[in-house]
């Protein structure tokens, strides 16, 4: 927590006024601002949209029409989950997380983990009807569906689901599992730490946020435990915790 406190101080005159995200509990990509957030201690006014009402209720972002969507205390609205990351470490962390290791690489490893690990959040959790069933539920209860379309998208959604992981899954990964899909990518990810805790070295960066807003993302469903075998990668994960404790 004092590590939590000195952070929001270090910055403390340019948060003066609280922004606000747009979001879905649900989505990967709104974990990776949530999991920044949290790290930052920041003050953030968080709006659950509607996922069937999510175009409506996103229009003052342009045609974006997706979440999350980041509004400044003054007004300014910024889309994109890493443009929204790298707007938060800059704006409210002087750019420290993008600083630690090197910037180029960095940049090279944000696409590796947006082009990668994000595409195995899908397959994990409906890569199969078994895993649908477990999951649809779960986002139903999460999201602010209403009543009716939540028991619609619980109980009639997953088949469209499963399709569009399996989709997924062939295009990307060719026939591997859900689970060892998680495997080679952490074994790829933490194989670069070259000995430190982090992707960034001693303490986390920009890229270990990201890897791990999408990984946090799997955390509230039961699929979470076909990762927890993955040494290294429980092993980041936990420190990852730690760090934002």
């Amino acid at each position: 927590m004092k590590a939590r406190i000195e952070r929001q101080q270090t910055f403390g005159h340019i948060m003066s006024e609280s922004p606000s995200v747009h979001m879905l509990r649900s989505c990967p990509f709104c974990w990776k601002v949530r999991v920044l957030t949290d790290y930052l201690n920041l003050d953030v006014h968080e709006i659950q949209v509607n996922p069937v009402k999510q175009k409506k209720e996103l229009e003052f972002a342009g045609d974006w029409g997706k979440v999350p969507v980041w509004t400044t205390g003054s007004g300014e609205v910024i889309v994109d989950s890493t443009p929204i990351m790298k707007y938060i470490d800059k704006e409210h962390f002087g750019g420290q997380l993008s600083s630690r290791g090197n910037q180029e690489r960095n940049e090279e490893w944000l696409t590796w983990v947006d082009g990668n690990i994000s595409k195995a959040t899908v397959p994990i959790l409906y890569g199969s009807i078994f895993s649908a069933l477990k999951t649809t539920p779960r986002v139903a209860k999460m999201e602010k569906f209403g009543l009716i379309s939540g028991l619609l998208y619980a109980w009639t959604g997953f088949p469209v689901m499963v399709l569009i992981a399996k989709i997924r899954i062939r295009k990307k990964f060719g026939k591997k599992k859900p689970k060892q899909i998680w495997h080679d990518l952490l074994d790829e990810f933490t194989g670069e730490f070259t000995g430190s805790s982090f992707f960034a070295g001693e303490e986390p960066g920009i890229v270990d946020f990201a890897a791990y807003g999408y990984m946090k993302s799997v955390s509230p469903y039961p699929q979470f435990e076909l990762l927890k075998d993955h040494t290294a990668g429980m092993k980041w994960y936990n420190a990852m915790e730690n760090a934002s404790a």
